[in-house]
Formats: C-alpha cells, structure tokens, sequence
C-alpha cells in the first residue's frame, strides 16, 4: 500500500507589502516574484489579516501560501488592505500575534493622485458610478487611505521604526532598480545587487487601463475562447470603440472647491508625518521629493516618533 502524499509545510512570510493602494503595489510585487531566490504569494493579496471571512480560514490556510517557497527562499506578500483604516480595525493586531518580527513596505504616492487612481479604480469596478466630486463626498475611504500618517502610526507604535521601509511612488517610477535594491538590503537579500529591475516589463493594474465591469464581464474579458473569438472576427477598430466605451479615457477633475478640501486634509497629515521623517512634507511639494536625496530620511526606518 503505498503511503499518502504529504503538502509541504508552510511558513510564514518574511516582509509584507503593506499598501498604499494604487501606489504601484501590483508591479513591485510583479517585479520581486521574478527575482532568483525571493517567493511572493499567489494571489498577490491574500488580505489574510484584514478581511473577517479570509482570516477565519486560519493560519495554516495563510502560511500555506509559501509552501511552494524553497527552504532558504525569502518570502512575502501584498495585500494593500492592510492599511485601509478604520475599515478593517483587527488586522494589526492579528499580525503582531502571528507575525511579531514583520518586515513591512508601504510606498506613498501623491495623496490626491492617489485619490483619483483610487476612485478610478472603484468605477472600473463599478462600486462607485457618481462623479469624483460626489464620490469625494460620499465614500471617505478615498480620502483616508490617503492619509499616511493616520494609517502608519499604528504599525509604528505596534512594531516600531526598525519594521517599516518607506519609499516614493516617484523614486520608485525614476530610479527602480535602486529601490529594488534598498528592497533586497531590508529585507535580507545575501547581495542585493544582484537583484534585477525587468524594465520590459509593463506596470502591471494601472487604473487608466482597466475595463469597466458590465453583466457577463468574467465570460466575455476573463475567457480564452471569447479573447479568440474576439481577435479573429472583432476588427480592431471596433474592439477600440468597444474598450474605449469602457474605459475612463480622461482623467477625472476634481472642482476647485473639493481640491481644497481634500489639500487641507492631506497637508494636516502630512506635517504630521514631516515631523516624523524630519523634512516639510505637503501636497505642493510632494512630487518634488526624493528619499533617495533626502539625507535625513532613512529608508530602512520607519518614520522617527516625536
């Protein structure tokens, strides 16, 4: 009789990509599962710690996500969930009881680009149909995940300044082969030059690109047959008009009024996070920032406590 087949035991991952949604997440997570001797989740985000009915398929569901990895292999996830307060209160806590010793990523873009990327996103999906302005007014999720300081300070005061890695949307679009490498130091690669950015490689879940979701969605986009059915019959022009139907082809204007509202809010947060990472941080001069030439801030920290 032969004797049963026994699944590999799993683990816990070594870092975490912790958000900010719609802050180039999906591509960095793209990008380090291709690296030699570094294992990310499948699927990306496994939002095992901040979504009630995931969290109760229990930790072996969760660490049997790396399985798969190789026993010296450096594993990690990213579920951007993990930084959506207040929407999903338990996931600090879950992670310090399972993962005491977390290395967390959290990169921060533009708070009111990501804001429009985010609201983008939600059409696309179509959990939001009204207009940016309305949408701003209507589902403060779009202006709290924004809002940097209020979502790290808990990681920082639970895991302290040594567990959280902070860097730029725009460092990490102008020089990412740095950042992978800063990456790769963090979180325990050997030789973190050996790390290698794939510039060929499109960034992946851009708002802009995707497809808004209609009745029959997941059978007429999802499904091989109808790709081939589209390609071999649907001349391009038309599948152009089609997908430009479906697409949010400009990009959403937010009125004067609403823009100053939402700049006064982020700018209140950002001074906030400014005395932490001990340079002035706001929404006019965001863009303009570097971590990577800013001599006070330590990328392998978190941002310092008053």
């Amino acid at each position: 009789m032969s004797k049963p087949v026994m699944s590999k035991p799993g683990r816990s991952p070594d870092f975490i990509i912790i958000g900010a949604m719609k802050s180039a997440t999906s591509t960095l997570h793209k990008q380090l599962s291709a690296q030699p001797g570094i294992f990310m989740s499948t699927p990306k985000e496994p939002n095992f710690f901040s979504d009630d009915p995931i969290y109760k398929k229990g930790l072996g569901w969760y660490r049997g996500l790396f399985s798969e990895a190789e026993a010296d292999a450096i594993c990690g996830e990213s579920s951007t969930h993990y930084t959506k307060l207040p929407d999903y209160p338990h996931t600090i806590q879950r992670l310090k009881d399972a993962i005491p010793n977390s290395k967390l990523i959290y990169v921060m873009r533009h708070p009111v680009d990501r804001l429009i990327s985010h609201y983008v996103h939600q059409w696309s999906e179509g959990v939001i149909t009204c207009d940016i302005n309305q949408a701003i007014d209507r589902y403060p999720e779009l202006i709290s995940y924004s809002c940097y300081n209020k979502q790290l300070t808990p990681f920082i005061d639970t895991f302290g300044k040594g567990a959280l890695m902070l860097m730029l949307f725009n460092d990490l679009k102008s020089s990412p082969q740095v950042l992978l490498e800063l990456i790769g130091k963090f979180i325990g690669v050997a030789d973190p030059t050996s790390l290698r950015w794939d510039f060929d490689e499109a960034p992946d879940n851009v708002s802009k690109n995707r497809i808004r979701r209609f009745p029959g969605y997941e059978l007429a986009i999802n499904s091989l047959p109808m790709e081939w059915l589209r390609r071999t019959f649907v001349p391009q022009g038309i599948r152009d008009r089609i997908k430009g139907r479906l697409t949010m082809s400009q990009r959403p204007q937010i009125s004067e009024l609403q823009l100053a509202k939402v700049t006064q809010v982020f700018d209140q947060d950002l001074k906030l996070l400014s005395d932490r990472l001990g340079c002035e941080v706001n929404c006019e001069n965001f863009n303009q920032l570097s971590f990577l030439t800013q001599p006070k801030v330590d990328l392998s920290h978190a941002p310092r406590g008053k």
